[in-house]
């Protein structure tokens, strides 16, 4: 180029419409997708796997204002024919006997149902149950080999969260030994064509099957605890049969499934970043503020559940149709350089540090202050008790779990020089 040639002009990439959002690329690392979509403006059509196409929202003031958006309601009624054609992926009269929890309610019946479980989940009670979670933590770590290697995921973090779990709604020993983690793959998409469809409708049959189980046994053996007293509130005419196993599926998957997910992606993140990983080691006070950043990095929920308008409106400039489906990106979100500075760089430090990772509104996450708990927890116990813990195999080998709406990895390969 010679000094009387003009620079070149650098076009920015064009989106395609509909933005896909599959592929092993884009699971192993969605961020690079988001920023684009950002710049792009904060409303975009994507495709899914199943074929589903949806509006996604991106950038964190308009991630905010969607999320406290009273026009944007969760129940599958609100669907238009579109959407119902592809996103009803579990079965009847599965969906209907399954899918009618908090996630999926509007007010006033999301309030009436949300006030049945929220006692539970209170920082007080969880703070006063940390001994026996920790207890829970050192028994799993007590369970590892010596020596490295070890798969974390098998190992302890697909089973800190349930035994948790298990703790605080009152499932007893015995249900909590028959409870197979495979079950939770429910909420994976497998259209009705897929091959792995005969797989998918087992599991759903051993998961109902289960609930079934539950139930029965705290109705003859209820004893005051969260699980008794929706079992009651059933009995009491306060929930129907559908809403009181929709709610139990939602806190025996809901409730466990994330935290193992956000386990595997904050130690993800602090084995890319080794300095900060040596830092909150040797500094243990950082790991609140560690943990809010970890998951405002790389958050396990990773899109909302769906949104419906009553009838056509504008979102952020963009004209949505009455009955498609309104999908906000947390990750995106937490990403975004408007509100965080240097948004791609892991602060353990970062103050105030406001992230949506359990969502906004009165939607947000009931089980939050017991997550942060778990987090706070298992990387505490982790760090200390395992000592030169570092990742066994590269990034390209980590397996990232195909759900559409979260993130996580189904193994975590690590070594450490000792356990103690």
């Amino acid at each position: 180029m010679t000094l009387q040639e003009p620079p070149p002009t650098v076009e920015p990439a064009i989106l395609p419409d509909p933005v896909p959002l599959m592929g092993c690329p884009y699971k192993a690392d969605p961020y690079p997708l988001y920023q684009r979509m950002r710049d792009a403006g904060p409303v975009h059509r994507v495709l899914f796997p199943s074929g589903v196409r949806a509006w996604l929202v991106t950038g964190y003031d308009a991630a905010h204002s969607a999320l406290n958006d009273d026009r944007l309601g969760k129940n599958h009624e609100r669907g238009n024919d579109r959407w119902r054609a592809r996103a009803s992926i579990m079965p009847e009269p599965q969906h209907s006997q399954l899918q009618a929890h908090l996630l999926h309610q509007d007010p006033p019946k999301h309030t009436r149902m949300r006030n049945l479980v929220t006692d539970a989940f209170t920082p007080r009670r969880v703070e006063g149950l940390r001994p026996r979670f920790q207890e829970l933590a050192d028994a799993l770590v007590d369970g590892l080999p010596a020596q490295g290697p070890a798969d974390l995921v098998t190992g302890f973090a697909a089973r800190f969260p349930f035994q948790v779990l298990a703790e605080v709604v009152g499932l007893p020993p015995e249900l909590a030994a028959r409870f197979d983690r495979d079950w939770g793959k429910v909420v994976q998409p497998v259209g009705p064509t897929d091959p792995g469809r005969p797989l998918y409708e087992t599991r759903l049959h051993g998961l109902q099957g289960y609930i079934a189980d539950v139930v029965a046994h705290k109705r003859a053996h209820g004893d005051g605890d969260l699980l008794s007293r929706l079992v009651e509130a059933h009995t009491q005419g306060e929930l129907s049969k559908e809403e009181l196993d929709s709610m139990i599926f939602q806190l025996l998957v809901a409730g466990q499934e994330p935290v193992t997910n956000q386990i595997t992606t904050a130690l993800i993140a602090l084995f890319r970043h080794p300095g900060r990983l040596a830092r909150l080691r040797a500094e243990p006070d950082l790991l609140p503020r560690a943990v809010e950043e970890l998951l405002r990095y790389d958050s396990a929920f990773e899109l909302t559940t769906w949104r419906f308008f009553a009838e056509d409106s504008d979102l952020h400039g963009t004209r949505v149709p009455a009955g498609d489906s309104v999908i906000v990106s947390l990750c995106a979100a937490n990403r975004d350089p408007h509100r965080f500075d240097d948004p791609d760089t892991l602060a353990l430090d970062r103050s105030p540090n406001p992230h949506l990772a359990f969502g906004h509104g009165i939607h947000f996450c009931p089980g939050a202050a017991l997550a942060r708990v778990e987090l706070r927890i298992a990387l505490g116990t982790l760090l200390t008790r395992l000592p030169g813990l570092r990742p066994a195999v590269g990034d390209e080998e980590m397996e990232w779990i195909p759900a559409v709406l979260g993130r996580g990895t189904n193994h975590l390969p690590v070594r450490y020089d000792r356990r103690r």
